[in-house]
């Protein structure tokens, strides 16, 4: 395989090799939206579950440590005193009957101060109150079980305390209950709404995921609308703006398309003419010929590198970014241009001039734009500006101020044929020339082209009218001036 094939299949295959996938570990936009909701929304749950479960065990706790409470308070109102000595007043039936509980075991004790048992379980303790307060509530052991017990203390008929305890059973079944209850609904309740929200989110990024389908089976060329439905705002306003992307890059891709096969065509017929040119000289013995024939090749090649440099200065400034403007000497740019060409024109017998250049004039512009408006204008104005008549060409390069003073007006005045009115516009675009006879049928129909570009890129535009008092054309931009830098 030769290197220029080898070329062609390895740009082949630069062409045919498909976009890179996202990375897989990237997760998807409905992944991601619903974790951005269900996360917090779990979080949320399982907060409000344990603020719920607190709740429950205080209330459920204070609930049964009052029951414990009365139950101290009725043995305690059952000691009495005989003599000096205290007894409990209720036989074993009737504590039985006073402690009765179905699930739970209840154990008491009646106590002196010192811990001496006088009624009840032996070996039953708790802690004692607060200095102040009367009762206290207290998780002990007794006898290997766990127990919630209170102590009351009372001072009548004489001091002494009651310890009430009994097991949790009951306490942990209930609070079982309640979580059950509370949270198994809510987890069902969580699950629906994932699935639901689950599959609103698909609803919502199926139309991006048929957009993106679809990108992947189109081909290069094909920039046609994408026609994305949805039934968001966001999802419609990217299908609009994809289509107006599309639409951008058809209209570029068929200027460029065009403007290649333009060129081609114009370089074909000088290129042409060379060859023909050099075959006939090389075909002849005289070297008066052969010279003659040189100073035409010559000159065809000027030609063609001038066309070639108004193609490259036409698309540098289809392809020039924002520019960033600053202030220029426009009196003396137009005179370094008129210095310039001044010899070019005294060879063709032009008497190229200027007026409005004795007074300093500052515009905001870019300079290189600026200089290549100006040398285009006189370019053209000294190649097709001649009169009709044989009369001795005039070009004049003017800055005139507006009457605002904030704007000034460079223009280019000739004393040529000059350009209907209906042909003004059309000589602003690319390609076009003057009929027979007229302005610009010479050249490739570029130089207005340019100016007129470089005229939008600053913002201005370019005017072509009759020339006053005589015959001709009158190319001119206004420009405004720049601003005096401010007095400290």
């Amino acid at each position: 395989m030769s290197t220029a094939q080898a070329g062609a299949a390895g740009d082949d295959g630069l062409m045919e090799r498909p976009a890179p996938l996202p990375a897989p570990g990237l997760p998807s936009l409905r992944t991601r939206v619903l974790q951005h909701v269900l996360v917090p929304l779990a979080l949320a749950w399982l907060l409000g579950v344990l603020v719920s479960i607190g709740v429950a065990t205080n209330f459920t706790q204070a609930a049964f440590d009052r029951a414990l409470l009365d139950d101290a308070y009725s043995v305690a109102a059952n000691v009495h005193t005989t003599g000096e000595e205290l007894e409990l007043g209720l036989s074993p039936r009737e504590v039985g009957a006073v402690l009765f509980d179905q699930s739970e075991r209840i154990y008491f004790a009646v106590l002196w101060p010192d811990g001496t048992l006088l009624a009840g379980h032996g070996g039953l303790h708790a802690p004692e109150p607060e200095p102040g307060n009367r009762y206290r509530f207290s998780d002990i052991s007794y006898q290997g079980r766990a127990l919630r017990a209170v102590l009351l203390r009372t001072n009548r008929p004489q001091p002494f305390d009651v310890v009430m305890a009994e097991t949790t059973q009951s306490r942990s079944t209930l609070l079982r209950s309640l979580l059950l209850y509370a949270a198994v609904p809510q987890i069902f309740l969580l699950l629906l709404l994932a699935i639901w929200m689950g599959r609103a989110v698909h609803r919502d990024v199926q139309p991006l995921l048929e957009l993106q389908e679809a990108l992947d089976k189109r081909n290069a060329d094909d920039l046609s609308p994408t026609r994305v439905g949805g039934s968001t705002r966001e999802v419609r306003r990217l299908g609009v703006a994809l289509d107006s992307l599309f639409a951008r890059v058809g209209a570029g891709v068929r200027a460029q398309r065009e403007f290649a096969g333009n060129v081609a065509h114009e370089l074909r017929t000088p290129l042409a003419g060379i060859r023909a040119l050099a075959e006939y000289g090389l075909a002849q013995q005289d070297p008066a010929v052969w010279r003659e024939q040189l100073e035409r090749v010559a000159r065809s090649e000027e030609r063609a590198s001038r066309l070639v440099d108004q193609l490259l200065a036409l698309a540098r400034a289809d392809e020039a970014p924002a520019m960033r403007f600053e202030p220029i000497a426009l009196d003396q740019l137009a005179r370094d241009a008129v210095l310039h060409f001044l010899s070019r024109a005294d060879e063709a017998g032009v008497d190229l001039g200027a007026r409005g250049l004795d007074e300093p004039v500052e515009v905001m512009g870019h300079a290189a734009l600026v200089e290549g408006i100006v040398n285009n204008l006189i370019d053209n104005a000294l190649r097709y500006g001649k009169p009709a008549d044989g009369s001795q060409p005039r070009i004049t390069v003017e800055l005139t101020p507006l009457p605002d003073s904030k704007q000034v007006r460079l223009t280019v005045v000739d004393n040529g044929p000059g350009i209907s009115p209906e042909q003004q516009g059309r000589l602003r675009q690319r390609w076009a020339q003057g009929p027979e006879g007229a302005w610009l049928k010479q050249g490739a129909g570029l130089g207005l082209s340019i100016v007129a570009r470089y005229a939008r890129l600053l913002n201005a535009r370019l005017m072509l009218e009759s020339a006053t008092g005589h015959s001709g054309l009158a190319a001119s931009i206004t420009l405004t001036r720049a601003e005096p830098p401010a007095v400290p």
